[in-house]
């Protein structure tokens, strides 16, 4: 690791030693990376496990206790199908959950310094305490004719562009955003939205080829047995456990599934459906149905705006002199001055209750001499 000393300031007062290190180590959100910067992840990343217990678990209860067994009651290719099919979709599964997770959202790097103000809003800077001037806290674009607002975020130093929100798991300021997925351990945004909708629906139509072929499983023991379903499944216990986690599990992904199919059709994401309700005001983002769904499925996925593996400059200082010096004068000059209006109110000789004002115009002490 590489360090560079920069120069003194004039008055010697302070020396920084400028460290360079990679994008993803000086790295100030809240993510997690992996392979030195290949993967990005959220803070949350121990969630994606559980995620991946939950699909690969009954997939394999699947394989072993279901489809070796249908390999033997189905004669030819279609018994191997079953187990071949079923196993190249749950890594594709997987495969899309990856993509989910572990890459860019959309990211928007921050600013080192707060963007300067431009010639029209100098007059309209607000001012805080001690007349310290502050940027407005909101702008006004247009967007296909609609005038949107958009926030300053005081963390990034940046002013969001439209559909742009900071994700306060995260710490990060994320295009497009539609929510922080727990089960993905990631914000979904502008370069990963594609690919959630994709595992989410894949994982729906997973469960429903889990759950048919195990009601195929038990048809096929009541033909041979010639029985009746309820002791065909008291046969496979294995079958009914599925059938049950699939029942469940379609509940959450295919209503998750029809739900964004809703936001795709009509341009929105969780965020604005939520927030704005499109529903009683113009959508600026719609382009109607087709549109929607080419924009989502048929557009080219943005470039990162983050190279995680540049090399940049960590700064820390190594000593410093006049500032850390003056905040350390000042700091004992008012506990002397404390001390000694202390004394002066502990050696008054008349009786009575003292109130005292002392060197920083904020503490009082009341004293009653007796």
């Amino acid at each position: 690791m590489n360090t560079v000393a920069a120069p003194e300031s004039e008055g010697g007062d302070a020396t920084v030693a400028a460290e360079i290190v990679r994008t993803y180590q000086a790295w100030e959100g809240s993510n997690k990376f992996c392979l030195w910067g290949t993967f990005i992840f959220g803070p949350d990343v121990r969630s994606v496990f559980l995620t991946i217990f939950l699909i690969v678990a009954p997939a394999a209860v699947f394989c072993v206790f279901v489809a070796r067994k249908l390999m033997d009651d189905f004669s030819g290719d279609w018994g191997i199908s079953i187990m071949v099919v079923f196993i190249v979709f749950t890594l594709y599964v997987l495969v899309l959950l990856l993509l989910t997770s572990g890459r860019d959202p959309g990211i928007i790097p921050r600013n080192a310094h707060p963007p300067e103000p431009e010639s029209n809003e100098v007059s309209s800077m607000e001012f805080g305490p001690g007349q310290t001037p502050r940027l407005p806290r909101i702008k006004e674009v247009v967007v296909n004719g609609i005038t949107v607002k958009v926030k300053y975020c005081d963390t990034c130093m940046l002013y969001r562009p439209p559909r742009c929100s900071h994700c306060s798991i995260c710490d990060n300021c994320v295009e497009r955003f539609d929510h922080h997925c727990p089960w993905v351990g990631q914000c979904i945004g502008l370069r990963n939205y594609r690919f959630f909708f994709m595992f989410v629906f894949s994982t729906m139509l997973l469960c429903l080829y889990v759950h048919g072929f195990c009601w195929v499983y038990v048809k096929r023991i009541m033909d041979s047995e010639n029985t009746s379903i309820w002791r065909a499944m008291t046969r496979t216990p294995a079958s009914i456990v599925l059938i049950i986690y699939t029942f469940l599990a379609l509940w959450f992904v295919g209503g998750l599934s029809v739900f964004h199919l809703y936001l795709i059709s009509s341009n929105q994401t969780t965020y604005e459906n939520f927030r704005y309700r499109y529903t009683s005001r113009e959508n600026p983002y719609n382009k109607g149905i087709v549109g929607n769904f080419m924009e989502i499925f048929f557009s080219s996925i943005p470039v990162s705006k983050n190279n995680f593996r540049a090399k940049v400059q960590k700064k820390s200082m190594i000593r410093t002199h006049s500032v850390s010096a003056r905040c350390s004068n000042l700091e004992n000059w008012k506990m002397e001055r404390r001390e000694a209006m202390w004394e002066e109110a502990m050696g008054m000789g008349s009786r009575g209750s003292n109130r005292i004002t002392l060197a920083n115009g904020d503490d009082m002490i009341e004293n009653r001499v007796i």
